[in-house]
């Protein structure tokens, strides 16, 4: 039979996959900053007071924290590119629904539908995964996890220029119009993944988690207008801290968890997590700060005086920079691998916000800090989910990378609420009205530098891995691949053997990948202390098996199962020789 390596039958998932899923995502993203250019106007737009129009940014945020970790669970039981094309179809519809209206309840609940699509970026994160060689995954994860920013960043100008020009409604027309476009597309070019988790939606856990995270969210989004040592606020928090608590402990207790917290608890995946939030409180700031500074009046004596669309074309670059760092990215992560990478994001960042302080007094400068900016996170945004991926089982590569999603969503959050407290308090009257100040914006960005340093301490204290170029793949194991392991030897049907080196001897913590007639994986183990391994098939028919090992080279052997329960006897031998079923 024909020698047949794992990464060319992988490839035939198509070159488009990647284009299309970093599309979607960043379509996702528009959500997040589509009403910035118009946030002073929502009061009258909606004919309501100012406190009552913040719900239509809020209502976005917790409805997008609350979904990401559950559809990334989805879809690590019920396949990714279904819960994917969910999201986007929900999106749509709450861009409709804005799009009629003025009325503030109606308008809240189309904004609650559009942010439940940011559960498409660890839904994408995770197809990559398991349809991606693996040349071609770290600069896809690395576009995928930066089109967050890049649809922020992209957003804003485009969405000032159709508001300074027309009705505020179109921009949730083209938001559906952008939308409907992303499902087309994943559903002519992405392919469904086959690997699934085993057990049930953890329902419970899921009604847990989005109490406690609307409880968390909420005191900080709205803390500056409530007081913040409000009965309300702090009642909040309370009651977040103890229906965290209690959800923590449930679900430590059940078999199958909406968040594998023990996972979670791992140093690798909890540092990065940690990380994940400095990096969106970083990434919030400017956001929030160069768009102000830029369409303040020259007559405060700092402001440049630009038009809406101007201040958006100026902050431009910073998702521009961001989409084009995913190939340096790649070459960066190859040689150093992503702990090294996020720390050298972390250390741009920091650079770009302590040179920031000075370039505050003219337009083009501030071009200068967004890239700087857009540079240093687009290098760390694309670190995050390759550190997730290396320290998870791939049954749940949804789940965790949604978790990752939501720390990022929570650093935003807390950036949002920070800032706009530290604006409002060095803000001065001006007929009536109240100005941020030249001290504010500066307060501003060394709180984010504060904030990058903080990661940069957590990213230093990430394990050391191997450099990409001294392995073929890094084995990670977990208790869960254990009990995974010890199920896979009960398998009757499918392939099951041992993977040998070139002595006979048995080579334990191997990785067999199953990969079908379609060049899709159909199924991942790692082998036991004596070598074996055990791989159910979905259907009958041709497959590659794959296998992999630290020192030792690759091998991909072919192989048929005829459908029946009786399992095909496949020893694998390390280094590549083809042997027939």
């Amino acid at each position: 039979m024909t020698h047949t390596t794992p990464d060319h039958a992988t490839r035939r998932a198509g070159g488009a996959v990647v284009p299309v899923l970093a599309f979607a995502g960043i379509v996702v993203a528009v959500m997040q900053t589509l009403l910035v250019p118009v946030i002073k106007d929502l009061p009258q737009l909606l004919g309501t007071e100012p406190s009552n129009a913040t719900w239509v940014l809020t209502s976005t945020l917790l409805s997008g924290a609350v979904a990401t970790p559950i559809m990334g669970r989805l879809g690590d039981l019920y396949g990714k590119r279904r819960m994917l094309i969910l999201s986007l179809s929900v999106m749509v519809v709450g861009a409709l629904v804005s799009a009629v209206t003025s009325q503030l309840l109606l308008m809240i609940v189309g904004r609650v539908l559009q942010g439940f699509a940011m559960g498409a970026i660890p839904l994408g994160i995770g197809l990559m995964r398991d349809m991606l060689p693996r040349e071609r995954l770290a600069s896809a994860m690395a576009l995928m996890s930066s089109s967050i920013g890049v649809g922020g960043g992209l957003a804003l100008p485009a969405a000032a220029l159709v508001a300074q020009h027309t009705d505020w409604h179109a921009l949730f027309y083209g938001a559906a119009g952008l939308g409907v476009l992303a499902i087309g597309l994943t559903l002519l070019v992405v392919p469904e993944s086959p690997a699934r988790a085993k057990g049930s939606f953890d329902y419970p856990g899921a009604v847990g988690l989005s109490a406690g995270l609307v409880l968390l969210l909420l005191p900080i989004t709205k803390g500056s207008d409530w007081g913040w040592s409000s009965g309300t606020t702090l009642g909040l928090f309370a009651a977040a801290l103890a229906v965290l608590l209690l959800w923590g402990v449930y679900e430590l207790r059940i078999a199958a968890p909406l968040v594998d917290l023990r996972t979670t608890a791992r140093r690798e995946v909890l540092l990065t997590n940690l990380a994940s939030i400095m990096v969106g409180v970083s990434f919030y700031v400017v956001s929030l700060v160069l768009p102000q500074l830029l369409q303040l009046p020259t007559v405060t004596g700092y402001g440049l005086g630009q038009s809406m669309v101007v201040a958006g074309l100026c902050v431009a670059p910073l998702g521009l920079t961001m989409m084009f760092t995913a190939p340096v990215y790649a070459r960066l992560s190859a040689r150093y691998g992503p702990r090294t990478t996020l720390i050298i994001g972390l250390l741009v960042i920091a650079v770009g916000y302590a040179g920031g302080l000075g370039l505050m007094h003219a337009a083009w400068q501030t071009i200068i800090t967004s890239v700087v900016l857009g540079a240093g996170i687009g290098l760390a945004y694309s670190s995050l989910p390759a550190l997730i991926v290396g320290a998870v089982p791939a049954s749940e590569t949804g789940a965790a990378n949604g978790l990752n999603t939501l720390m990022r969503s929570i650093g935003t959050s807390v950036s949002s609420a920070v800032i706009g407290m530290v604006l409002a308090n060095t803000a001065y009257d001006m007929g009536g009205v109240a100005v941020p100040t030249m001290h504010g914006f500066r307060v501003s960005f060394l709180i984010a530098t504060a904030a990058v340093l903080v990661g940069l301490a957590l990213a230093v204290f990430l394990p050391r891995t191997p450099r990409p170029a001294a392995q073929h793949v890094q084995l990670r194991a977990s208790s869960e691949e254990d009990a995974a392991l010890e199920r896979a030897q009960e398998v009757l049907g499918g392939f099951r053997g041992r993977v040998l080196d070139a002595s006979g001897a048995p080579v334990p913590r191997a990785k067999v990948t199953l990969i079908d007639r379609r060049g899709r994986q159909a199924g991942t183990t790692l082998t036991a202390p004596d070598g074996s391994y055990a791989l159910a098939v979905p259907s009958e028919g041709p497959y590659v098996l794959a296998a992999r090992a630290a020192g030792h080279g690759p091998l991909a052997s072919s192989a048929t199962h005829s459908g029946d329960e009786r399992p095909v006897e496949l020893d694998l031998p390390l280094p590549g020789e083809t042997v027939t079923a």
